[in-house]
């Protein structure tokens, strides 16, 4: 099988950005008006409800966006340029297509310190969520002014995997995408 082609560096940066849109529509939609019972209900026992799908994304984001509003800015003050195509390393590749397949086909395992904190959570956990994804667009509105490429961020789990920013934002992404998913059916569920 052949390589993908290599994609525009802005065009990569604009369907990140419309995708973070699209996830902020939904969660302005349909998880905002949930009241505090309805964002804590399961689906089924030891199934996550739409508040912990939340929380688990405020925990990877917590992890992560930090880190690479540091990068970014360090990448600023160095002054790169931008990159006209953007590159993907091969475990990047990987870890993003991991979480781009439908969990149907392949469930994965949440490691416990990134799993939710409890069952019954307050509905600020919505509010933090919809901070974090204005902190990921601005960021990826940073990183049209520097070489995505050659920023590196450290793995939360295996600190010395440094993946390129590009990867990092790709996966950020397919995890949001995941897991919007996922807290979706759980409302759909109940109809």
């Amino acid at each position: 099988m052949a390589a993908p082609a290599p994609s525009r560096t802005t065009e990569f940066l604009d369907q990140l950005s419309q995708a973070v849109a699209d996830i902020r529509r939904v969660t302005q939609d349909r998880f905002r008006p949930l009241s505090e019972d309805q964002l804590n209900r399961g689906p089924a026992p030891g199934k996550w409800s739409v508040g912990q799908c939340l929380e688990h994304l405020n925990i990877i984001g917590g992890l992560y966006l930090p880190v690479m509003n540091q990068r970014l800015r360090k990448a600023t003050e160095r002054g790169t340029r931008p990159a006209e195509f953007v590159k993907h390393g091969p475990i990047g590749r990987r870890l993003t297509q991991a979480m781009l397949t439908p969990a149907r086909e392949k469930p994965l395992k949440t490691p416990q310190q990134f799993a939710p904190s409890g069952s019954r959570l307050p509905r600020t956990v919505v509010e933090v969520f919809l901070r974090q994804l204005d902190d990921l667009d601005h960021q990826l509105r940073q990183a049209r002014n520097i070489n995505a490429n050659a920023v590196r961020i450290p793995n939360a789990i295996v600190p010395l995997l440094r993946l390129r920013l590009t990867d990092q934002f790709a996966f950020m992404v397919a995890h949001l995408q995941r897991h919007i998913a996922q807290a979706e059916r759980v409302l759909d569920s109940r109809r």
